[in-house]
């Protein structure tokens, strides 16, 4: 077998190498460059804009930025919002004005981890978005709703990517495999050992790849089986599949701990993740996934807690901010349970799939114009504050022909028996009336 590394001489990641280099060599992301997608509209039509690509690590953000600069012979400037600061926006604006003047065209500017810089440093990009200096690229791995300010937000278009299926992990590992690793075989055990442990991630898939081909080159191998994997890579992915137990197994026992009420077992498979490897982000959503699923209105500070454990791990990072994530699985744990108003979600989506859409009744409709008054928006509705105990008793706000449904039945736990309690209490009002 050939060296594994003689293309990687230089030292440059495989990672970087396997970089695409248009956007027809990019795995995944086709809900945006599939034909007619948004994203290969923009490049076809050779009409750079600014946007937002709000995605997790390793799908391609920084990729398809610098596709965008190649495909139209823009200049491109990274800045990071983690190491970066008001003076790189300074210096960024200086090239682009110096680019800007020898060649008319604008720059792009690709800011990764953009929800990292404050208010200030975010409006520092505006006048010169407007003005056309720069075709600005934010990257974020959170929602840009909540954390780029609305004047940039208003100025780019937002596109989300996706972490990569199993199928596409599977086109990029036979890629890389071709492409700089010839004659390099994994068997199908240890090809779903990495596609468990990319979880998604492109980056983290080619970063596997490469420790793993470079040992098999040290020891010329040209076949890498479970036991190899296992041995080759980091003590991180050793232990997480220790004894085969995999990613989605151990977030299964996390959850199940957390809804069996055990704070103790919870903890240990939360540790077992993160002594494994496993991005504690993920985690941290699971974890506010299971406040909503598990405990819901039967303690809502749970979801609270959950939020705020999030949080923190985003202001402290590892392994400081690990600790607030193990208050909130312990918090779950111990809260009283309550899946009602997971069950009750699942409920009226069944039931609006079965049965359709249905106009918004007339007395429910807003009116902000004269001719929608006068075409009886809004008459008749009953405005419940103007009422005996604040509420329209006997009014009906389901669409006509929905006879009264009950999907959202409260347990007798926490909070929610007090909710019960205020359900029942209004539906004696209501059938008074």
């Amino acid at each position: 077998m050939q060296d594994l590394f003689t293309s990687a001489a230089t030292g440059v990641p495989l990672a970087e190498r396997m970089r695409p280099r248009t956007i027809d060599d990019v795995v995944g992301q086709s809900n945006l460059l599939g034909p007619g997608k948004p994203l290969r509209v923009a490049f076809e039509s050779a009409r750079p804009h600014s946007m937002i690509l709000w995605g997790p690590p390793g799908v391609g953000k920084t990729t398809l930025a610098r596709l965008m600069a190649d495909a139209f012979g823009l200049n491109f400037i990274a800045i990071s919002a983690v190491l970066g600061g008001v003076k790189d926006i300074r210096d960024a604006v200086e090239r682009a004005q110096v680019t800007r003047a020898q060649s008319g065209k604008p720059t792009v500017v690709f800011v990764d981890e953009v929800h990292r810089f404050n208010k200030a440093q975010q409006d520092a990009f505006l006048p010169h978005v407007e003005s056309g200096l720069f075709v600005f690229v934010g990257a974020t791995t959170e929602n840009p709703s909540f954390e780029v300010i609305g004047a940039l937000l208003s100025r780019a278009a937002v596109y989300v990517l996706q972490p990569l299926t199993r199928d596409e992990l599977e086109e990029l590992l036979d890629r890389a495999l071709r492409l700089q690793y010839d004659g390099l075989t994994i068997d199908a055990t240890a090809r779903n050992m990495l596609f468990d442990l990319a979880d998604g991630d492109a980056r983290r898939l080619l970063n596997a790849l490469e420790v793993v081909g470079n040992a098999a080159s040290d020891r010329a191998l040209s076949i890498i089986d479970a036991d190899f994997l296992r041995d080759s890579l980091p003590a991180t992915l050793r232990r997480f599949d220790k004894g085969g137990e995999n990613f989605y197994d151990q977030i299964s026992a996390l959850h199940k701990s957390v809804r069996g009420s055990d704070p103790d077992a919870s903890l240990y498979w939360m540790v077992r993740m993160f002594d494994g490897g496993v991005d504690p982000r993920y985690v941290a959503r699971r974890v506010v996934r299971m406040a909503s699923e598990d405990i819901g209105l039967a303690d809502p500070r749970a979801l609270e807690v959950a939020l705020a454990g999030a949080d923190t791990f985003e202001r402290l990072g590892s392994p400081e901010g690990e600790l607030a994530l193990a208050q909130a699985v312990v918090y779950l744990a111990c809260a009283p349970k309550s899946n009602a108003v997971y069950r009750a979600y699942g409920a009226v989506r069944a039931f609006i799939e079965q049965d359709g859409s249905r106009p918004v009744p007339m007395h429910l409709r807003n009116a902000p114009t004269r001719l929608m008054k006068n075409l009886g928006y809004g008459e008749g509705y009953r405005y419940a504050h103007d009422e005996a105990g604040a509420v329209a008793a006997g009014e009906t706000y389901l669409p006509e022909g929905v006879t009264a449904q009950r999907w959202y039945h409260p347990t007798e736990r926490g909070v929610e028996a007090r909710i019960a309690e205020r359900l029942a209490e209004l539906r004696r009002f209501n059938a008074a009336k």
